[in-house]
């Protein structure tokens, strides 16, 4: 599946940027489904999204893509421990595409607004925040 288009900001659609393999995936996914917007879903444990894909979000987010990362992840930390400082921006792409499941969080984009959405409930907040925004 190409996700540059998905990825790109149409305001009639909203994406959501998830892991189905995480508590927080799922939830954020059923509040985004409940949304009334149309929905582009992409999971990572089942989507390979492209470094310059992760490069493109983070800019979007305004973060490194360190910052992308729950460096505290059990498998993060067991992966590379305190070596993390050592990480360049390739490795951090490498890691978010060989370990999905440390993506901190969600990402929404929503028309050429990125947010990460790291508690489910957030995004209803955020939804009712920008509801006319939003349709």
């Amino acid at each position: 599946m190409d996700i540059m288009g998905i990825i790109a900001e149409d305001k009639n659609q909203m994406t959501l940027i998830y892991n189905s393999e995480t508590s927080v995936g799922k939830q954020t996914l059923a509040y985004a489904n409940a949304a009334d917007k149309t929905l582009a879903a992409i999971d990572i444990s089942k989507t390979k999204v492209t470094g310059t894909q992760w490069a493109d979000l983070a800019t979007k987010l305004d973060l490194k893509i360190a910052d992308l990362v729950d460096q505290e992840h059990t498998d993060f930390v067991k992966n590379f421990g305190d070596q993390a400082a050592l990480l360049s921006s390739e490795d951090w792409i490498k890691v978010l595409q060989n370990q999905p499941e440390v993506l901190k969080g969600c990402i929404i984009i929503n028309r050429k607004e990125s947010i990460v959405i790291t508690n489910p409930s957030d995004l209803v907040k955020y939804l009712e925040t920008n509801r006319e925004a939003i349709k």
